[in-house]
């Protein structure tokens, strides 16, 4: 655009001023031309801004100024100015659809939907501003789509359009399947939730947990389906694992979020027991802390008994009782005994499962002496062990005193100490009277110290024995019984020393007890004979006085008791009597008597049997028969009483008792084995004769076959041509008699075209009377 101005006179200057009264300073845009009385305005790209009034100043040398107006007026074409598109609302909202088209004079402009204008008659929801911009009231996802802004200029006949893509984003929404889930830690199990998302566009799904965001990991696994699912699987779940976990959808409308919640169980676990030490008498307080879910309940069990507390118990005596809250049991046990010394258990338990540890209550004690033996015996230069033996918790060390003074552990000339953990032996060796006496032993530890005194006192031979007696006195034996002496002189008794001797003599024979036994038999002795008999104890110290001497006197010699029987049936026709010999009468039986007979016959017959010898067998006998016994024991000085005895046998056994009593099991095997073989036997030959098979007949057409194969005579057998070879039995017809081994033919079958007959020759096999096997051929020809 260009504006000029010329003026009359000689002005000093010529300025321009814009619409808004600024002087116009020369610019890229706007160029300024002077000439001598002329002045020249260029605006470049002239925008609708530009119109106005613009003023033209000139000052002459006096400085009066003289003005001129000229009005820019400026025509616009159809223009959209940064139209966008597409453009987005969201579901519900007011939507303003703005279309910015400028034009001078003003445009009309008309908007279009699916080809058909809007008006507000048809389009109750659409409104087209005093701007211009189409308003829709509550927009759907429905009126998505393109619309076009029209504008005209009648007045030129200019008309342009443009197409505005609306699109409507709706808010996500987000539903689950199922909001709370269960699990069991620590068992490698994993849960899946699931959340079912819509929206447009479609939401991005994240899920959250303790309000950060979870990434994919180990863990983690996410997975995105069809239908807008989502999914958050977690694997191997742990006890931390549980709580609230959040489904996020979002996108560009807006975004919605669930909750879900994860209950892990958790099987109880005892995170803290330990073994305690008490002091005997104090109280001990035992502690058990167990974790899991649901929180378990604790209970206590003690293994000396299998006594069972819980929370609350209380034992009868008061000693035990139980306290517990929040996973955490507390035993109590007052007045701490040493017999609750041992294994407690705790048991954690709840509905998913249970936990057991144990712990060891260890009793602290001070030191007790376990024996109350004190006083000890010995003699000069006969060593001694002293012992002291203590229970103590902890160990306690042990001193041995004599006198106010200290053994030490090297001992000294005569003694010398011994020690193991609970136990200290003191080695005197008395050399003289100055080492009998008392000794202490001292026991301490830290609970507490003890003191035992022991005595060493000289020991001394044995008393004597008394109350001898003699009982059980025969020809031979004597047996002597007696009492214990009232003193053992200090040191045990070793054993008893009897002494025995005929009256008159003057030699007395040993004889020693087995051990401390108060009984001991004579033996060897004479008949008839008075002897005398004494008792003395024997001790480590030496062998005390004898017990007053007894008399007595042996049985004379007589005729033996009578023997006792009993009996049994031996094999076959025989009886066998066993014979137990009694008293003896002081000499050797020599021999036994056996007298028997039926119980109908008057006739005894007679057996004797050396008295050596501890049985009789009587035979040959008769079946079914009772029998009488009479026994008589015989020595030298007579016969003694007889003994009477009977027995019956039985009838004769049938011929399979009577063949198999004599044999032993593996005779009876042997026949049975026997017996069945010859009955395969039978059975093959009956086979071999009735229906040629068998083993024999399998010898026999192997044997055949060699035999042909060898012979001159044999006739070759054409290849693919038959052959069998057929025996039979003709029992009624003697042959004469031919080994079983005589040659057999086999021949060529003949087929029906005249080539050869199919009726081959006959080998027959006879058996006679005599069990010999002759063979004969056949008369007929093939």
């Amino acid at each position: 655009v260009t504006l000029g101005q010329s003026t009359i006179g000689e002005p000093v200057r010529l300025e321009w001023y814009n619409p808004q009264g600024e002087r116009i300073v020369a610019s890229k845009r706007m160029a300024l031309h002077m000439e001598t009385s002329r002045s020249r305005l260029i605006i470049y790209n002239a925008i609708i801004e530009d119109a106005g009034i613009y003023r033209c100043q000139a000052t002459d040398a006096s400085g009066h100024t003289e003005e001129a107006s000229v009005v820019l007026e400026i025509y616009q074409r159809l223009t959209f100015r940064d139209v966008q598109s597409p453009q987005e609302f969201r579901h519900g909202e007011t939507a303003e659809v703005v279309c910015d088209v400028i034009s001078s004079p003003v445009p009309v402009v008309v908007w279009y939907y699916q080809d058909k204008e809007i008006t507000e008659e048809h389009h109750s929801r659409f409104q087209v501003l005093a701007n211009n911009n189409l308003q829709i009231h509550q927009v759907t996802k429905a009126d998505e789509g393109v619309y076009r802004c029209e504008a005209s200029v009648e007045a030129r006949g200019e008309i342009d359009f443009v197409d505005i893509a609306v699109v409507v984003n709706v808010p996500p929404v987000l539903s689950v399947f199922q909001q709370a889930f269960n699990a069991t830690a620590d068992y490698q199990e994993s849960v899946t939730f699931t959340c079912i998302t819509s929206g447009s566009p479609d939401p991005s799904v994240t899920w959250h947990r303790k309000g950060q965001q979870l990434e994919p990991s180990e863990q983690y696994i996410f997975n995105r389906l069809e239908g807008g699912r989502s999914m958050l699987t977690i694997r191997n779940i742990r006890q931390g694992d549980g709580g609230t976990y959040t489904c996020r959808a979002t996108n560009k409308a807006g975004s919605q979020e669930r909750e879900l919640f994860l209950k892990v169980f958790v099987q109880p676990h005892i995170t803290q027991l330990k073994n305690v030490t008490a002091v005997e008498g104090s109280a001990a307080m035992i502690s058990c802390v167990a974790d899991g879910e649901p929180l378990p309940d604790i209970s206590w069990r003690r293994a000396s008994d299998g006594r069972t507390f819980v929370d609350g118990d209380k034992s009868q005596d008061g000693r035990f009782e139980v306290r517990g809250r929040h996973g955490k049991s507390v035993l109590t046990i007052s007045g701490v005994k040493l017999t609750d010394l041992g294994r407690f258990d705790c048991e954690a338990l709840s509905r998913i499962g249970g936990h057991q540890k144990s712990m060891f209550l260890d009793i602290e004690y001070i030191p007790k002496f376990l024996t109350n033996h004190t006083i000890f015996y010995s003699w000069e230069g006969n060593p001694v062990n002293i012992s002291c033996d203590v229970m103590s918790n902890p160990p306690a060390t042990m001193l041995w005193r004599r006198e106010r003074f200290t053994i030490s552990a090297e001992g000294t000339a005569n003694t010398r100490v011994h020690s193991v953990e609970g136990k200290s032996v003191l080695e005197v060796t008395p050399m003289s009277d100055r080492d009998f006496g008392r000794y202490n032993c001292t026991a301490r530890n830290n609970i507490g110290v003890r003191y035992q005194e022991f005595i060493l006192a000289q020991a001394d031979v044995p008393s004597n024995p008394y109350s001898v007696r003699l009982s059980a006195v025969s020809q031979r034996l004597a047996t002597v019984t007696f009492m214990k002496p009232d003193s053992h002189g200090g040191v045990p008794i070793s054993y008893y020393l009897v002494q025995y001797k005929e009256v008159g003599s003057q030699d007395w024979r040993d004889v020693k007890s087995h051990s401390v036994q108060t009984t001991v038999v004579l033996t060897g002795l004479e008949p008839n004979t008075t002897y005398e008999v004494r008792v003395a104890a024997v001790n480590g110290k030496g062998q005390g006085e004898f017990s007053h001497t007894e008399t007595f006197q042996t049985l004379p010699i007589r005729e033996p008791s009578p023997p006792a029987v009993h009996g049994q049936r031996a094999m076959g026709k025989a009886y066998r009597l066993g014979l137990v010999k009694q008293d003896d009468g002081g000499m050797p039986i020599v021999e036994y008597i056996v007298k028997y007979k039926t119980d109908k016959e008057e006739q005894w017959m007679t057996k004797l049997v050396p008295g050596a010898n501890d049985f009789a067998m009587l035979q040959p006998l008769q079946w079914n028969t009772r029998y009488e016994v009479e026994i008589t024991a015989r020595n030298v000085k007579g016969l003694s009483e007889p003994t009477f005895y009977q027995f019956f046998m039985p009838q004769k056994p049938d011929i399979t008792e009577s063949l198999f009593s004599g044999l032993g099991l593996g005779a009876v095997v042997g026949l049975g084995l026997g017996a069945l073989l010859l009955l395969l036997v039978l059975v093959d030959v009956s086979c071999f004769f009735l229906r040629h098979c068998g083993l024999l007949m399998c010898i026999t057409r192997t044997l055949c076959s060699k035999k042909t194969a060898t012979s001159g005579k044999g006739k070759e057998i054409e290849e693919g041509k038959a052959a069998y070879l057929t025996c039979r039995q003709e029992p009624h017809v003697p042959l004469p008699p031919v080994s079983l081994l005589s040659p057999c033919r086999k021949l060529p079958l003949k087929e029906e075209n005249g080539k050869e007959s199919l009726k081959p020759d006959t080998i027959e096999i006879k058996v006679h009377s005599d069990n010999s096997i002759h063979t004969k051929p056949d008369d007929s020809k093939a």
